[in-house]
């Protein structure tokens, strides 16, 4: 290996390692990265950071994000929990939170979150009314009566009405955004990659604070 090589191979590794240094010492801005809530959840000081994404199966953006914030989720540390609340602003929003929560209620595996997305974004299906809904889910080998039975429930009701009260608390005014301990709102990024270097860098700002 000749002197010049050795150089320019030097020169490679010295600027990839200020790059990562860089990387790490990256500091996000409140106000600016990420917001504070006017008026937050409080936190229960359990030792568990709860990560929230409040999303639309009709909009595009979280149709996009959807693999990428589950392979997040995949490796997420211990102390971090993570959930998605469905929006609730007017009444197609609300029939679509329902078909999530009764998917929940239902202990379908995750694929049937994946299947809602493809229905919407790829078939054309909008799942615009209860009797699309309940078609959609005896696809999924629920019974018809069963899903009627379920989207009507007093607890499946109960969560979307919860989800219009905590909606409007944290102002939720676009999807997809996350929502750390009630506390911090991070908004939709241009990189889907930075709206989770973010959201990593809030977790360890708010970690000790759980």
């Amino acid at each position: 290996m000749n002197k010049n090589y050795k150089n320019l191979l030097l020169c490679i590794f010295g600027f990839t390692l200020i790059a990562f240094n860089v990387n790490l010492q990256a500091e996000y801005k409140l106000g600016k990265d990420f917001k504070l809530i006017d008026n937050p959840l409080p936190v229960r000081q359990d030792g568990i950071v709860e990560v929230t994404e409040a999303f639309w199966y009709g909009c595009n953006h979280c149709y996009s994000f959807e693999s990428t914030i589950n392979n997040w989720e995949a490796g997420k540390p211990d102390y971090v929990k993570f959930s998605k609340m469905p929006i609730t602003w007017s009444q197609i929003h609300q029939l679509h939170a329902s078909l999530y929560y009764t998917i929940e209620a239902l202990k379908l595996d995750k694929g049937a979150h994946t299947a809602v997305f493809t229905t919407v974004h790829k078939e054309n299906n909008f799942l615009a009314s209860q009797k699309s809904v309940v078609k959609f889910l005896s696809k999924l080998g629920v019974s018809e009566d069963k899903a009627k039975q379920y989207l009507n429930s007093f607890a499946v009701k109960q969560k979307v009405s919860r989800g219009i009260q905590v909606s409007k608390q944290l102002r939720i005014t676009s999807v997809p955004m996350i929502i750390v301990d009630g506390k911090y709102i991070i908004e939709s990024k241009p990189s889907r990659q930075e709206m989770l270097e973010v959201l990593d860098y809030v977790i360890e700002l708010q970690k000790s604070n759980s």
